[in-house]
C-alpha cells in the first residue's frame, strides 16, 4: 500500500462516519425522515441549493461516468460499484475508494509491463491502455 492509497482510504473512512453521525441525527430528529424530504431538505435556501445541485449532478452524473469510463480505460473491473455504493454510503467516500482502488490498480498494471516486454497480458484484455484520439 502507498502513503496516496492509506490518504484515499483513511479519507474515505473519515466521511462515511461523519456522514453516517449526521444521517443518524437526521433519522432521530425527523419523524418523517425519508430520502424524498431528506433531498427537499438540500434545497432549503441559496446557498444550500448551490452546494445540493453540485452534489447531485457529480453524484448522479458525473461519477457514474468517471468510475465506468476510466475504472474500464485502467482494467478496473466491476467499476460502476462505486456509484451504487455512494448511494448508500457518501459521496466522498466512494470518491476516496475509486481513488485508491485505482491507486492499486495502476501498481498491478505497472506490475505486468515489465514482466510482459511482448504485449500479450494487454492483447488477451488483462489491462487496458488509455485510448488516445
Amino acid at each position: 500500500m502507498t502513503l496516496l492509497e492509506a490518504v484515499y482510504y483513511l479519507v474515505g473512512l473519515t466521511s462515511v462516519v461523519l456522514g453516517w453521525y449526521f444521517n443518524v441525527r437526521y433519522t432521530h430528529t425527523y419523524h418523517d425522515a425519508n430520502y424524498w424530504n431528506y433531498t427537499k431538505m438540500l434545497f432549503t435556501n441559496w446557498a444550500a441549493d448551490s452546494a445540493a445541485q453540485d452534489y447531485v449532478i457529480v453524484n448522479l452524473v458525473l461519477l457514474p461516468l468517471w468510475t465506468i469510463v476510466e475504472g474500464g480505460r485502467r482494467g478496473l473491473r466491476w467499476a460502476w460499484i462505486f456509484f451504487v455504493m455512494s448511494l448508500f454510503t457518501s459521496l466522498a467516500f466512494s470518491v476516496a475508494l475509486f481513488l485508491a482502488f485505482m491507486e492499486r490498480q495502476l501498481r498491478y498494471n505497472r506490475s505486468l509491463a515489465p514482466s510482459d516486454p511482448g504485449g500479450t497480458a494487454r492483447a488477451n484484455g488483462q489491462f487496458k491502455a488509455s485510448s488516445t484520439a
